[in-house]
């Protein structure tokens, strides 16, 4: 006896195969999700009253914040595959413009080690550079390796409903700054959901990646993609945002598979 499977596309492609203008606005009289999702046709039901509704999408994550940890110049030539961690950043950035997201940055040592990398700055700063942009609620400076600062700790106890739900921390490095932001986190803030993105972060040398990745895994660490992470704090196609994002994801296609490729892999192990 066999058994045939029919192969769909994936939600994500069938997305990128979308230009946002063509994309249908929320409706209740729309395509059911499942049959866009799969090309299927749909049968309009012969009893609309038993069918259920959302009048208003609602986004995954409730409060959603990026983490974006020591992307500085000096270590430009240092860590692996540098140019892929700051173009899985540049994409979240866009992402949290888009979504109106708080960001949180830091440098170590800034003036030794230098500042953000200028690729990330039309993000962090204002039009013409005149401070930093509102969305950045953080931008703080530290000799501390992890990002929970004395600085940041005061400004979450001070304002309590600032602590965001749901973290995305990429930056450098995997073992180090990284792995101790997310450690600091759980232990002060132990109801936030900590992601780390997989695509986003690296070290000097790529051994200590896997291992660092796992021993978050460990403490109960979320390690993810920036697309599964974007997807997933949306949570809706029917949100105002969406097709904004399906451009962002389009765009950044080509950047996000030459991350994956060389640091999805080392998420993966161990």
């Amino acid at each position: 006896m066999s058994v045939s499977f029919i192969a769909r596309p994936s939600l994500s492609l069938l997305y990128r195969s979308i230009t946002p203008k063509s994309l249908p606005r929320p409706s209740t009289n729309a395509v059911s999700a499942s049959a866009i999702s799969h090309h299927l046709p749909f049968v309009q039901p012969q009893h609309r009253s038993s069918i259920m509704t959302d009048s208003t999408p609602q986004r995954g994550f409730d409060k959603p914040a990026l983490f974006v940890c020591d992307i500085q110049e000096k270590f430009r030539n240092a860590i692996y595959e540098f140019d892929k961690v700051v173009s899985t950043t540049t994409k979240l950035l866009r992402f949290a413009h888009a979504l109106h997201i708080p960001i949180y940055v830091t440098t170590q040592n800034r003036a030794r080690l230098g500042e953000t990398v200028s690729e990330l700055q039309p993000f962090l700063t204002k039009d013409g550079g005149g401070g930093p942009h509102p969305l950045v609620a953080a931008d703080h400076d530290k000799t501390l390796f992890g990002m929970y600062t004395p600085s940041l700790a005061s400004l979450f106890s001070s304002s309590p409903s600032s602590v965001p739900s749901h973290i995305a921390l990429v930056g450098i490095e995997s073992h180090i700054c990284v792995t101790q932001t997310c450690l600091a986190l759980l232990k002060n803030h132990p109801s936030t959901k900590i992601y780390v993105i997989a695509d986003g972060v690296s070290s000097c040398n790529k051994e200590e990646i896997p291992v660092a990745l796992a021993r978050l895994r460990q403490e109960g660490v979320t390690v993810t993609t920036s697309e599964g992470w974007m997807y997933e704090c949306m949570g809706d196609a029917g949100i105002p945002e969406f097709r904004e994002v399906v451009r962002i994801v389009k765009e950044t296609a080509e950047g996000t598979r030459g991350a994956l490729r060389a640091l999805g892999p080392l998420g993966a192990k161990i």
